[in-house]
């Protein structure tokens, strides 16, 4: 709860961590298409159903930042994969490894983010 009240206090541009999310989120809409919703649905599904919207959300948003900061014409498997490493924290990349071996996607290309 006190982890959430931190995300919503402005920073030093006025927006809070969560009106970033929020913007990132609205901002890559338009390029998400249906293969990528369903990766990205596949690996969160490891989180806690309570928790998993807000994972989703708070992923999708950093998925989206890195879109627009790269000028992407869509959301790719890369983009999903990069954005879900960069978004969680250490402890649950074993999950996603987990997950991407059961889809036979290779972790190799991602190593260094890790």
């Amino acid at each position: 709860m006190f982890r959430k009240f931190l995300k919503k206090l402005p920073k030093q541009d006025g927006k809070s961590v969560m009106d970033w999310e929020e913007h990132f989120v609205n901002e890559s809409l338009h390029l998400w298409h249906d293969e990528e919703k369903a990766l990205l649905n596949d690996l969160v599904s490891p989180v806690p159903e309570l928790f998993r919207d807000v994972a989703k959300h708070k992923i999708a948003g950093k998925i989206g930042e890195l879109a627009l900061k790269e000028k992407a014409p869509r959301i790719t498997e890369d983009l999903v994969i990069r954005g879900y490493i960069l978004a969680t924290p250490k402890r649950d990349h074993k999950f996603l490894r987990k997950k991407l071996n059961e889809n036979k996607i290779s972790v190799a290309p991602f190593e260094h983010l890790f």
